[in-house]
């Protein structure tokens, strides 16, 4: 099939942070692909998009929970059934039932790309009826799936070890950047992503209530689960004038702040084989940034960064302890070397390659 094929993604967030789909969208367009983009609306959180293809945020009865899910794939099936489109793009294991079933009765072709390793997230590690529900509809669609694609090899070799799909490498780096602009670097510590359970925020935000980090800013960026508790343990150690929530922000304003700080985090516990099996996107994002970068050894970020002199691997998680480290990488001789050589480093990053995995993908789909 030509190019000029219309194409639906789907996917269950709001869409405005959604790094990954932006880069997904923009090669298809690159490509001569017609476009829609499909998400969900949240009240009083959803900012306003504007892309150059159509998109569609549909206004949920539920934001949470089981009947979230129900609700979303029940929006999802009936416009998908309806709508034209000659290939579906679903994003993740939420919304795979609704586009499957939609391209069944329709005839249409279906790629899956799998973000995360979506039944072993920490969220679902203390939930065993929870996680044994989104297995049986693992084992229900996935084994049907003909296209795919993942961000880790780890998470492609489970994938066919367990159901047999073939899925291809289509990792999340972020775009060459053509023309590097040395950005004045501030006092200030950066997070960007989700704000949920296993991510070292806790511990992060009490570090900052220690003397060795007065005067030391921290951004943080992006919403999640436990935003509420988050704030109001800054509130309640009256760091709020050290301490910024930022929310989410487009791809465009977020790398101000990131090319701005000194130093990114990255503090992920191993809960989890999504955590173990994935690369944090933001690690890409601090290099790209030249921002010097104090990450979690978990194995696949040691792989990537141990021995590049891009920053350090974190000592330990204890409040006490982190305060301590990042003071002494701010206080390090070698804080400008890390963040040169990171910015060395995320020349071998680049979406261009992973694209042209994804494009190769969407052909095979279309043609098959």
């Amino acid at each position: 099939m030509s190019a000029k094929a219309k194409i639906i993604l789907s996917v269950s967030n709001d869409l405005n942070s959604d790094q990954r789909l932006q880069k997904v969208c923009k090669s298809l367009i690159a490509e001569g692909y017609d476009l829609v983009l499909l998400g969900r609306f949240l009240k009083g959180k959803s900012m306003p998009i504007d892309r150059p293809y159509p998109t569609k945020r549909f206004k949920l009865w539920f934001n949470k929970g089981p009947l979230f899910y129900f609700n979303l794939n029940l929006k999802l099936f009936f416009h998908l059934l309806f709508a034209k489109y000659d290939l579906l793009i679903a994003n993740d294991l939420d919304t795979l039932p609704a586009n499957y079933l939609a391209a069944k009765i329709r005839g249409k072709a279906i790629v899956y790309d799998s973000h995360e390793y979506f039944t072993e997230v920490p969220e679902l590690i203390d939930r065993p009826k929870v996680k044994a529900i989104w297995e049986r509809i693992e084992r229900k669609f996935l084994p049907k799936i003909k296209h795919a694609y993942t961000v880790s090899p780890s998470i492609a070799e489970v994938y066919h070890k367990k159901y047999g799909v073939k899925m291809g490498l289509v990792r999340n780096f972020p775009f060459k950047q053509d023309s590097i602009i040395e950005s004045k670097k501030q006092n200030a510590v950066i997070y960007q992503g989700a704000l949920n359970v296993g991510r070292g925020l806790e511990e992060l935000i009490r570090a900052f209530n220690s003397s060795l980090l007065e005067g030391v800013e921290l951004w943080i960026f992006g919403a999640g689960d436990i935003e509420k508790e988050l704030v109001n343990l800054t509130r309640s150690l009256g760091l709020n004038e050290q301490i910024t929530f930022f929310g989410r922000k487009e791809a465009s304003e977020l790398k101000k702040y990131t090319e701005r700080a000194a130093i990114g985090v990255s503090l992920e516990r191993p809960m989890g084989l999504s955590y173990q099996y994935a690369i944090p996107n933001k690690l890409f994002d601090y290099l790209q940034a030249g921002t010097a970068v104090l990450y979690s050894p978990l194995k696949k970020v040691e792989l990537l960064l141990d021995g590049k002199e891009v920053g350090e691997k974190l000592r330990s998680h204890d409040a006490e302890d982190l305060a301590q480290q990042i003071r002494d990488m701010l206080d390090s001789d070698q804080l400008s070397n890390w963040q040169s050589n990171a910015k060395e480093l995320s020349q071998q990053y680049s979406w261009e390659n992973e694209a042209k995995v994804m494009i190769k993908i969407v052909e095979s789909a279309l043609n098959d």
